[in-house]
């Protein structure tokens, strides 16, 4: 059996499968998140731990004999967030999260080098990455800044608790800026751009190696009859690609969670530092991926259910019928989907969210229905983006929360004009990729070539071509309100 943890922004999700992958348990956590300004974002890892030691034990209350008989164990996490631990094994300060968009002046400083950071790191500094964070501590917390021993990765820091070992893995590593992308290795240059050191890094393996095994206490406290491998894992977006099988070019997926992603593997290191795409190690040997983020997706609709006190059913309910009037969606008013800043392809942390075209006409239905297609339109920018450096993917899958609602994909079908493709078990992607990983740690199996399977597609859409020429006219007028915003975007910051 193998057990896969996905530590994820709002909850810690486990999953335990055996040889076939077939999911025989699963269990989830809930986390929560502090933000104690604009812009802030943060969480406290004693709750990860919390979170992943009830998700084993409502494991064993499912599967209690095959639980027992867990080889190994694969974690995906939430990429960026900065753990820092001091010579004790001791948390400094809470985890600055992935949206944190505090360390934009950080992001300066950090590329003002007298070589190229990008052309090393692969990608543009911004606030969402671990280094900013750390010279944003180094500038406003000094004290903290001295006490630090490592930095760790969430998922690391959870790795570290379970084994007492330091390591990170190249696809999580790869959202810190101290990575030498092409190279695979921490780069002592870009370490001091955030005055560390190679000996504040965990050590780097492959996602599939093995980083040691369970702690004692935790072999028999939760009565495992093995030693209990953990290998390196991968950063959340690259396991769920492992999860579904998107290990080679021709193929790529959207995930429309708190985050929107748009991720395509690589045979070769490619970059397109000008847009903010993402350029990272997948979890795999010999393997890279491209891939842009938008910071609000799903965590949009979120806010528009509360706001207009409406559930999320009740509004792709009303959405759907909504959708089929053309008159209703050309005179619907436009939604900048940015309530956290934004990385692919503005890299600008000051630009918030705002509706544009508002009449006394508008209409909550009319708003709901400007969230979703912003988003969309933002997931559109990130492809755009990366088809600037690379056209190798046809076949394109869906996962995360989004991806259960058929009219949220039917739309996005049609404004990127590409067939989308569910599958199955698309909510376990990360835990399931992981959980992939750890199994080729298992000596049993021989033919490792065949873990890694495309998982099977539960439906494809198609776009609608009466729709095409609407929304790629509301696409450009949605791309030029950004540009007309992003000028007092700094002065609406308090």
């Amino acid at each position: 059996m193998f057990i896969g943890i996905d530590l994820g922004t709002s909850s810690v999700k486990t999953i335990l499968i055996d040889h076939n992958q077939q999911i025989l348990a699963s269990s989830n956590s809930n986390l929560t998140v502090q933000s104690l300004k604009d812009g802030y974002s943060e969480q406290n890892p004693q709750e990860w731990i919390d979170a992943t030691i009830e998700c084993f034990e409502n494991l064993i209350l499912k599967k209690p004999k095959e639980f027992s008989e867990t080889i190994s164990i694969g974690i995906s996490g939430h990429m960026h967030g900065a753990t820092l631990l001091d010579k004790k094994g001791n948390v400094i300060r809470p985890c600055i999260l992935w949206n944190d968009t505090r360390s934009h002046q950080e992001c300066k400083e950090f590329e003002n080098q007298t070589f190229d950071v990008r052309s090393i790191s692969g990608n543009i500094a911004m606030p969402g990455f671990t280094a900013p964070k750390i010279n944003w501590i180094k500038n406003n917390e000094f004290e903290n800044f001295k006490k630090i021993y490592k930095v760790l990765l969430p998922k690391d820091y959870l790795r570290f608790y379970l084994t007492g070992e330091f390591f990170s893995e190249m696809s999580d590593a790869s959202g810190t800026l101290w990575l030498d992308i092409k190279n695979r290795k921490w780069s002592k240059e870009l370490l001091s751009c955030s005055f560390l050191e190679e000996d504040h890094m965990p050590k780097l393996v492959e996602g599939n190696h093995s980083t040691g095994e369970l702690k004692k206490e935790f072999k028999n406290k939760f009565n495992f009859k093995n030693n209990v491998v953990v290998v390196g894992g991968a950063g959340d977006n690259a396991a769920s690609a492992v999860g579904m099988g998107i290990i080679n070019s021709s193929q790529s997926f959207i995930s429309l969670g708190t985050s929107g992603v748009f991720f395509t593997p690589t045979t070769n290191y490619l970059s397109n530092t000008g847009d903010a795409v993402h350029s990272f190690c997948h979890c795999l040997p010999n393997k890279w991926h491209l891939m842009s983020v938008m910071l609000s997706a799903s965590n949009c609709l979120d806010w528009i259910s509360s706001i207009t006190n409406t559930s999320i059913i009740e509004i792709f309910n009303n959405l759907e019928s909504y959708f089929l009037d053309n008159t209703l969606i050309q005179n619907s008013s436009f939604f900048l989907p940015y309530l956290s800043g934004e990385r692919t392809p503005h890299n600008d942390p000051y630009i918030r969210g705002s509706f544009h075209s508002i009449k006394t006409t508008t209409s909550a239905i009319n708003m709901q229905y400007s969230v979703i297609e912003g988003v969309s339109f933002g997931i559109l920018d990130g492809v755009n983006s990366i088809l600037k450096v690379n056209n190798n993917f046809d076949n394109i899958y869906m996962v995360g929360g989004g991806s259960k609602s058929t009219f949220w994909i039917e739309l996005l079908s049609t404004i990127l004009n590409r067939k989308l493709n569910v599958c199955d078990q698309s909510e376990f992607g990360a835990a399931l990729g992981v959980a992939r990983l750890a199994m080729f740690q298992d000596k049993n199996i021989q033919n490792q070539t065949k873990i890694i399977e495309t998982v099977k597609i539960n439906k494809s859409y198609i776009p609608n071509d009466d729709k095409i020429d609407i929304l790629i006219k509301r696409y450009n007028i949605w791309k030029n309100l950004y540009k007309s915003n992003m000028d007092i975007a700094k002065n609406l910051i308090t």
